[in-house]
């Protein structure tokens, strides 16, 4: 789990499912909103057009509740192995223009190990905030299957 001071960032989990669950579980808006946010927030609006060019959006409220808005296209979908999306906030103070996510969905026995590289960040500060929300999204993802 590094954040570099090229601007991305990496995080890997082993969650306690088949791949193919765990690939369900990122990729369908009822499953989403399960996880997909830090603690103590929660996602009111999931919307995913899962083909190559679909958009998604996930409107999240933070505990304070201030709403957050993640959006962004599919540039590849590999079931159940790999998606690639860009990805940005709608909110200018949030914003930190156009970046790239890739999630690999590894077998690893009867789990899944989960990779996120995201990078293009603006500085390395972005890439910091973001790995510790995809830390904190993937530590909920672990709980969902427990």
């Amino acid at each position: 789990m590094t954040a570099s001071a090229d601007r991305r960032c990496r995080v890997r989990r082993v969650i306690p499912a088949p791949r193919e669950a765990v690939f369900r579980a990122w990729t369908e808006p009822d499953r989403i909103r399960q996880w997909s946010c830090p603690p103590g927030a929660t996602i009111r609006e999931s919307e995913v057009d899962l083909v190559p060019g679909g958009a998604y959006r996930l409107l999240i409220e933070a505990e304070a509740g201030t709403l957050h808005t993640a959006f962004g296209v599919y540039r590849e979908i590999a079931s159940p192995s790999r998606l690639v999306y860009t990805w940005d906030w709608e909110e200018r103070e949030a914003a930190v223009g156009e970046t790239l996510v890739t999630v690999e969905f590894r077998d690893d026995g009867a789990s899944t190990e989960v990779v996120v590289a995201h990078e293009g960040f603006p500085a390395a500060e972005a890439a910091e905030g973001h790995r510790l929300g995809w830390t904190w999204s993937l530590e909920r993802l672990e709980d969902l299957f427990r």
